[in-house]
């Protein structure tokens, strides 16, 4: 590779559908565009994550493993991504089980993950890795980026150091909630390149402000060879850049993007048509939201928050549940607004506006939190007298006596239904209900999704485009159709 040259890592069908479609993009969907988007030339593309588990079964009725497969036999020039942080989002998650999960994503045609850690802990991070070097799977950090009185360059300068006593392949700068601006790269980045021991960074911003396509331009001039994208439909508002417009202005700017375009146009054409039959959103340029600073509510979360209002007749609430997540995350120690942590914060101060009595009701992770069992940082950091008043109630000295213990695997296997169960069976069981399972296994398997128009409509939507024709009509038989211009 030379100097200016760019490679790109596709996110259209992880981080992209995440983003804009709520996790609905079924298998068939995905089938439909991979084997074109291995032509394009990406570094890695991005699949899954622990979070899609649940949604492929309960919602979409598909078995996610039979997924990673399928898409895995179709996408074969391409490392295929997992992004390894939680698998049980917002429960306590035994090493075994988490093992277990990079196991059968490996043995499924999984190459790579990007490992998170809410926190940026250099304890976490460490079992992580080697679980995925033990597996076979190359191990990306997560360096995820946030802004507070405590994310400093001297915080960042510290986490990259330890990220790099790893002696990890590639360091991800991530920005799940689009909060880098061109100022704050050229400050962070080279902090981060004087403490990463050589390490290749790669960065992975969101388009929420505004700014994540000039992130990634200047990303380039910083010395950042590697950069997340995503194809449209997929990507714009909440997602990830686009990978047309960021290849377009790298060209322009004197780069070579290692990505050929010519194979995603159709891909965005086959997604344009996905979406717009399916009533799925179409990602867009946003303008830039100040706001977003603020608060730092992630995209997904902010209609969430907003549903949650209105369920008890209280969405005009919604600019004060905003002002409120500021509130309670500095009083939470300033943690990460990422999953779990960013619901945490959120569904905390959506009780505050919806009770009005701040803190006086309160979930159970929300306990665990105050007591360091979502991270020691949060524990340790949140506000004394915030603490006291979560802990304070008969439920708290119930869950601080529920200590987590790591199980082995055979206690799970043994509790999960015995030695016959799969493992795959077996993490589905830990994530899930047997009888959202079950339900599943019912539903027919998947199917390739059709998205092309049958030559008739194709050919009348054609002629409808015309500007020198009054009308069309198709007849067959005793039935005629006539369609006449009202312009």
């Amino acid at each position: 590779m030379s100097s200016k040259d760019i490679t790109f890592v596709d996110t259209t069908l992880r981080d992209g559908h995440q983003s804009l479609w709520a996790e609905n993009m079924t298998t068939g969907m995905m089938l439909s565009v991979a084997g074109q988007m291995d032509r394009a030339g990406f570094e890695a593309m991005e699949l899954i994550s622990g979070s899609h588990l649940k949604k492929c079964v309960r919602e979409l009725k598909e078995d996610p493993w039979e997924r990673v497969r399928m898409v895995a036999e179709r996408i074969t020039e391409t490392p295929l991504r997992v992004i390894a942080g939680r698998v049980n989002t917002f429960e306590f998650n035994p090493l075994c089980m988490y093992r277990l999960f990079m196991e059968r994503m490996a043995a499924n045609g999984i190459r790579e993950a990007r490992i998170s850690e809410e926190w940026n802990d250099l304890a976490g991070w460490k079992r992580k890795v080697e679980v995925s070097r033990e597996v076979g799977i190359k191990p990306i950090i997560n360096m995820i980026y946030s802004v507070s009185p405590k994310h400093t360059d001297e915080y960042f300068a510290e986490k990259t150091r330890e990220a790099a006593s790893l002696e990890v392949p590639l360091i991800c700068l991530k920005d799940p909630g689009g909060l880098l601006t061109p100022e704050r790269m050229r400050t962070l980045v080279p902090v981060m390149y004087e403490n990463c021991n050589g390490i290749p960074i790669e960065l992975h911003t969101h388009c929420t402000t505004g700014l994540g396509p000039l992130c990634c331009l200047e990303a380039m001039d910083l010395g950042i060879r590697s950069v997340n994208t995503a194809v449209p439909p997929l990507a714009d508002s909440s997602s990830n850049p686009n990978v047309f417009n960021v290849a377009r202005n790298a060209r322009a700017l004197g780069y070579n993007p290692l990505v050929d375009e010519s194979v995603l146009e159709p891909v965005a054409g086959q997604l344009t048509t996905i979406a717009r039959r399916e009533g799925f959103p179409i990602g867009k340029p946003v303008e830039y939201d100040y706001a977003q600073y603020q608060h730092q509510v992630p995209g997904g979360m902010l209609s969430n928050l907003q549903h949650q209002l209105d369920k008890v007749r209280l969405g005009d609430r919604f600019p004060h549940a905003l002002e409120e997540s500021i509130r309670v995350r500095a009083e939470f120690g300033y943690p990460i607004m990422v999953t779990p942590l960013s619901q945490f914060v959120g569904s905390q101060a959506a009780l505050n506006v919806i009770v009005g009595d701040r803190y006086k009701e309160v979930t159970d992770q929300v306990i665990r939190y105050a007591l360091g069992r979502a991270g020691e940082e949060g524990g340790r950091l949140m506000d004394p007298n915030v603490k006291d008043k979560i802990l304070d109630r008969p439920r708290a000295r119930e869950i601080a006596a529920q200590e987590p213990e790591e199980t082995p695997l055979s206690e799970m296997r043994a509790r999960l239904g015995g030695d016959g169960v799969s493992d795959e069976e077996l993490l589905l069981r830990w994530l899930l209900s047997e009888a959202e399972i079950a339900e599943m296994r019912a539903a027919a398997p998947p199917r390739a999704y059709v998205s092309t128009s049958p030559p008739l409509v194709a050919l009348v939507e054609q002629l409808t485009k015309r500007a020198d024709l009054g009308h069309v009509s198709v007849s067959k038989g005793d039935v005629s159709v006539t369609l006449n211009r009202t312009d």
